[in-house]
């Protein structure tokens, strides 16, 4: 990545992570892809039970393959043929995995869901819940991120999925009441009542939608 980016990313994630620990929640800033994927792995001892959402972040740092490669209970939803079964799992894991649609530069993190277990489970439920983010989602405020998200992480979910919603055809948010709507449930955090609980992981890199 350019070294002024880099620099620029540096300042910012440090920004972030002190808006994180205001909100009791901590966070770590990885300088590449690698970098992230081991501070997640330092995070999540072995034998920990571990699901996830449909974070695409998570898997383009390998921590997903690292994970069910490796010495955990890592449980696959794909490899589920009950798909419910393996959500409802997700609320006694040990952690849980997410990327976020957005952030703030203060540690508010925004995230929109349809079948609302994602959201669901960065609610309550697993004992950790680890975020992994690129620098590209981070936002100078709350108003700006819930654009970001509506803007331009429903429109490419929505497309990644082949869903008929009107933000698919145009990659604009209009606030749509489709059937196939993903933005059911919106989930601000803005604090964690349990410190240390989640954790997010900022990478110096462009992870997701």
């Amino acid at each position: 990545m350019n070294e002024n980016i880099t620099k620029r990313n540096e300042l910012l994630a440090q920004k972030t992570i002190n808006g994180l620990k205001s909100r009791n929640m901590e966070g770590y800033y990885a300088a590449s892809k690698e970098e992230a994927l081991k501070i997640a792995l330092g995070l999540i001892p072995e034998g920990s039970s571990v699901t996830m959402g449909g974070g695409m972040s998570v898997h383009e740092i390998g921590l997903s393959e690292a994970l069910k490669n490796g010495n955990y209970n890592f449980i696959d939803r794909d490899a589920y043929e009950d798909k419910r079964k393996a959500m409802l799992l997700a609320y006694d894991a040990d952690f849980f995995l997410s990327s976020a649609n957005a952030m703030t530069d203060d540690g508010i993190l925004v995230n929109v869901d349809g079948n609302s277990n994602r959201v669901s489970a960065i609610c309550q439920g697993p004992k950790k819940v680890i975020f992994i983010v690129g620098m590209n989602k981070v936002c100078s405020d709350l108003d700006a991120a819930m654009k970001r998200a509506r803007n331009v992480a429903a429109p490419i979910n929505a497309q990644r999925f082949g869903l008929d919603t009107p933000c698919s055809k145009t990659g604009k948010c209009f606030d749509c009441k489709s059937p196939d709507t993903i933005c059911c449930q919106i989930l601000i955090t803005r604090f964690s009542r349990h410190e240390g609980r989640i954790s997010v992981i900022l990478v110096n890199d462009e992870l997701g939608f």
